[in-house]
C-alpha cells in the first residue's frame, strides 16, 4: 500500500489549495479514505472522511463549509479542496486508509 500526497504550499489567509493523494497497492474503490492533519505541538486530528463510492462524507466542525473531500476511483485519487483558509489550518496534512496506512504528508502553511 502506498499513499502519496501533493498540493501543499504557502497560501494567504482566505486563499485556496487542493490536495491530492494517489493510492496504489490495493483496490482503491473498495475502501473509505480520510484526510488528517497535525499542527506543530498538537495531536493529529481527523479532517474529513469519504466512503468507498464517495456517497457519504464527514467533516470536522472546524472545516465544515470550507473544505470538500472527493475522490476519483478511476484515478485512484482522493482530494481535499480547501477554501477560505485560515492561519489555524496550518499543518501537515496526511492521507489515510484505516488504522495502518498513511502517506508521508504535505505541508500547508496559511500566512500573510
Amino acid at each position: 500500500v502506498q499513499l502519496v500526497e501533493s498540493g501543499g504550499g504557502l497560501v494567504q489567509p482566505g486563499g485556496s489549495l487542493r490536495l491530492s493523494c494517489v493510492a496504489s497497492g490495493f483496490t482503491f474503490s473498495s475502501y473509505g479514505m480520510s484526510w488528517y492533519r497535525q499542527a506543530p505541538g498538537k495531536e493529529r486530528e481527523l479532517v474529513a472522511t469519504i466512503t468507498s463510492a464517495g456517497r457519504v462524507t464527514n467533516y470536522a466542525d472546524s472545516v465544515k463549509g470550507r473544505f470538500t473531500i472527493s475522490r476519483d476511483n478511476a484515478k485512484n485519487t482522493v482530494y481535499l479542496q480547501m477554501n477560505s483558509l485560515k492561519p489555524e489550518d496550518t499543518a501537515v496534512y496526511y492521507c489515510n486508509r484505516g488504522a495502518r496506512y498513511w502517506g508521508q504528508g504535505t505541508q500547508v502553511t496559511v500566512s500573510s
